[in-house]
């Protein structure tokens, strides 16, 4: 027994509510069961409860044991004076306020119906995977696609703090932010560090002046990714350092100190070379690209406007002094359909909200033509018959697998409680 448990019996009354009774044989009428806030204080704030013949207003805290009360030292917190309940699934100790009157106990575990007792149990033991991976395959679509989308917004919540956090550092510069964001993006997982350090290393107003040059941009790129530091033979490496020393001295910048790159277990298309080259040619392509980000509604108008490749140079070389057979590297659909997920609607989520927007619907359009995701968790899900159609899904899926089923929040999760009354 867990006191989330309690908590989910109490929220949504699934006990007998008829004929409560108090471990002191008061009746209990239960007239609002409280705010359920998890805040620090009791469980559930501002209930309206009649107990014997006193209309009581205030909190109710909810434990396992009566005794869990002297355990978690509540009777030294006066945040817990205003408690008119005390709900516990076995009651084995009186409790009392600081004035030293007895706090009404409800004790739950009489009223509770054993079918919700035997669902409770099954649902929460162990898996070989996730707790309801077995059921999964028989929930009903509706209820699956509704709370597919509250937990797509969750997931862009949680993305657009990062987001919100860049704004305040960039003096409210959305250009700034989507550069910052597209240059974590094309970092991939390895690299999105280092790239993040370099885009914030470089002031956006110098990326804007010298967008007219693409080999000004790689050269900043580059040599604050401390590519250019030592000495080479190749002429397009000579001309870039060049560049780049004029560029520090020119907006008076001083050489940064960032992360390493890795090339190590890359494949070459995802060298770091080759992903500051296509940002810097996507920049030297598109001003004022986050206006154009904000206005893309299909999938087609992303691929349009991310079909950017590098710099001639990189056509023939991975890296400098090393030519490679020959090849336009333009960035593919399916790198274009992360800065989608990773970049564009988070963007565009985040904006919107700031201004008050509503745009759900068309972030879930947009999103819902982008491929699903494949990776080892969308695997599981297929094992388990949920099979995602799109990137919107994959998205949900994530969320619902990250913030749900690995912290066994079952309770919390429309799946987990719709089990919990038809298992």
């Amino acid at each position: 027994m867990k006191e989330d448990f309690l908590h989910y019996l109490w929220k949504f009354k699934k006990f007998d509510i008829l004929d409560l009774k108090t471990t002191q044989q008061e009746l209990v009428t239960i007239h609002h069961q409280g705010q359920y806030l998890e805040l620090a204080g009791p469980d559930f704030f501002n209930a309206n409860i009649t107990i014997g013949n006193q209309k009581w207003a205030g909190n109710v805290e909810i434990h396992i044991k009566s005794s869990d009360w002297y355990v978690h030292h509540h009777e030294r917190d006066t945040a817990y004076e205003n408690v008119i309940l005390h709900v516990v699934w076995e009651h084995d100790a009186a409790i009392f306020r600081q004035d030293n009157t007895e706090i009404p106990v409800l004790e739950l575990k009489s009223y509770v119906d054993k079918n919700t007792l035997d669902n409770y149990q099954s649902l929460v033991t162990p898996k070989s995977w996730i707790f309801c991976e077995n059921e999964l395959k028989h929930i009903e679509s509706f209820l699956l696609k509704n709370w597919q989308e509250r937990l797509f917004f969750e997931r862009l919540e949680r993305k657009s703090k990062f987001i919100y956090d860049l704004l305040e550092k960039t003096n409210s510069d959305w250009e700034a932010v989507l550069f910052c964001l597209l240059a974590k993006n094309f970092g991939l997982n390895t690299n999105g560090e280092p790239f993040l350090q370099i885009a914030q290393s470089i002031p956006f107003s110098v990326i804007r002046k010298e967008s007219f040059e693409v080999e000004n941009l790689e050269s900043l790129l580059f040599g604050t990714a401390g590519l250019l530091d030592t000495e080479k033979e190749d002429n397009y490496y000579k001309n870039l350092k060049f560049r780049y020393y004029y560029l520090l001295h020119k907006y008076q910048i001083e050489k940064p100190h960032t992360s390493p790159v890795q090339f190590f277990k890359h494949r070459p298309d995802n060298f770091p070379t080759i992903r500051l080259s296509q940002l810097a040619n996507l920049y030297h392509l598109h001003q004022n690209l986050f206006s154009k980000i904000q206005s893309l509604n299909t999938v087609q108008e992303v691929y349009d406007l991310f079909q950017v490749a590098t710099a001639d140079y990189w056509q023939d070389h991975y890296s400098f002094d090393k030519q490679s057979p020959k090849k336009k590297k333009r960035l593919s659909h399916s790198f274009i359909d992360l800065l989608t997920i990773n970049t564009i609607i988070p963007l565009q989520f985040a904006y919107a909200k700031s201004q008050g927007l509503e745009v759900s619907e068309d972030l879930i359009q947009l999103l819902s033509q982008v491929q699903a995701e494949k990776n080892s968790i969308m695997d599981k899900f297929v094992i388990h018959g949920i099979k995602p159609q799109n990137a919107f899904e994959t998205q949900s899926l994530l969320q619902l697998k990250n913030e749900y089923c690995i912290k066994s929040k079952c309770l919390e999760c429309a799946i987990g409680v719709e089990l919990l009354k038809t298992n």
